[in-house]
């Protein structure tokens, strides 16, 4: 028989936390940690876990964070990734990234909402479970996971196919606003490439500027992207021109080469092999003889393990009845006695590969709100990390009440 959830004790525990919570959030955002250099911030997050008492604490060989409550028969999963994006323009800030600020309700600093929030709120709703002796017929494994910033879903990648984990369902605890979110349009990063040939700048004629005959191509992607598929769920599917490359021998000569980059948002009914092939189909595309191909990611991991993958990430989504969404939905009324909002994710999360790539479903909660990640400024609200940590200890018994009905 299933334990019963004392909501009220852990909705207590998860504020006596808060101060902790806190300390340990400031503590990670005080660590640089962008894409690959996440190995101060993975062992800081270690002896945390070891602190609190989870029963097993792991570094994978990509350098991802695994930690372990229980030892049930049910694998529940719950993953942040602790990687952020640089600080950009430091004018742009009113305080140091990385020393952070703090107040009564924030905290603030690079990877506050994005999103070592929720490793915080995870380690601490481990540490309730153990206090509250809510262990059950599961296993709880935490992830702190590497690489998300610069190639989202990777990690798991890794994990699922080289690691052999498969939960049963995964929460992400990106930012959601203290919503719950259950899909996100997936992505692709393509690259066109026009050639040229060069010549000398005051007779133009002579060559064939790469630069000129990428223009047309602009002009089409833009009407492109107004007619791109629709979903009533996740939206509209887009593109944009995200950077532009080119080769010339001088400032004084003609360009014999030209490129971009696009951002490729795909929504629910669209490929990545269609995504390409609307691009080919353009006629300007075809007059330019551009070559049209998707980029590959192969940077090393901060322990130097090299993953390599296609730069593609599935569209997902699980219905509105699914078990992860009434789980998530009955602890949350149990602990705060009204319903949640439902919705969806604007970017994209470790979820393109967890369930796009592997089909494990994927439900989000988490701290902090979407429009704070990668912005000047970033933070998160101190009542969101006690809000998710109640939620986080909760899941789990839920679930398992859930898998009964």
């Amino acid at each position: 028989m299933t334990k019963q959830i004392p909501f009220k004790l852990v909705v207590e525990k998860a504020e006596h936390y808060k101060a902790d919570m806190a300390r340990f959030l400031r503590d990670m955002i005080a660590i640089p940690s962008e894409s690959c250099d996440e190995k101060r911030v993975v062992y800081r997050i270690k002896e945390e876990m070891e602190k609190v008492g989870f029963d097993k604490v792991e570094i994978d060989p990509m350098g991802n964070i695994l930690g372990y409550i229980g030892h049930g028969p049910h694998l529940i999963a719950m993953d942040a990734h602790i990687d952020t994006v640089g600080v950009g323009n430091i004018k742009n800030w009113s305080f140091d990234p990385y020393q952070g600020m703090e107040t009564e309700e924030l905290i603030g600093g690079r990877g506050a909402s994005d999103q070592e929030g929720g490793m915080a709120s995870m380690v601490y709703a481990g540490k309730i479970i153990k206090d509250l002796g809510l262990e059950d017929q599961y296993t709880l494994l935490v992830t702190g996971t590497v690489q998300e910033e610069d190639c989202d879903g990777l990690c798991w990648q890794y994990i699922i196919e080289q690691s052999g984990i498969r939960p049963e369902f995964v929460v992400s605890t990106e930012p959601t606003d203290c919503q719950i979110y259950r899909g996100q349009r997936g992505r692709m990063e393509i690259r066109i490439d026009v050639q040229g040939v060069s010549c000398h700048g005051s007779a133009p004629e002579r060559g064939d500027n790469a630069i000129f005959k990428m223009g047309p191509i602009l002009n089409e992607l833009q009407q492109l992207n107004m007619r791109l598929g629709n979903d009533d769920f996740l939206g509209k599917g887009t593109l944009t021109v995200s950077e532009i490359f080119f080769t010339s021998p001088s400032r004084c000569a003609v360009a014999d080469s030209c490129a971009v980059s696009i951002d490729r948002r795909l929504t629910w009914g669209e490929s990545w092999e269609g995504a390409l092939e609307e691009i080919r189909a353009l006629d300007s595309v075809k007059a330019a003889k551009a070559t049209v191909s998707m980029y590959q990611y192969d940077r090393p991991s901060w322990t130097g393990l090299v993953y390599p993958t296609e730069c593609y990430f599935p569209t997902w989504k699980v219905e509105e009845d699914h078990i992860t969404v009434k789980t998530l939905s009955k602890a949350y009324q149990g602990l705060f006695q009204k319903d949640p909002v439902v919705d969806k994710w604007t970017f994209s999360t470790n979820g393109v590969s967890i369930m796009g790539r592997h089909g494990i479903p994927v439900i989000g909660f988490g701290p902090g709100k979407e429009p704070e990640a990668h912005a000047p400024n970033e933070k998160t609200w101190k009542d969101h990390l006690v809000t998710c940590a109640a939620l986080y200890a909760s899941i789990p018994l839920t679930y398992l009440s859930e898998l009964k009905k």
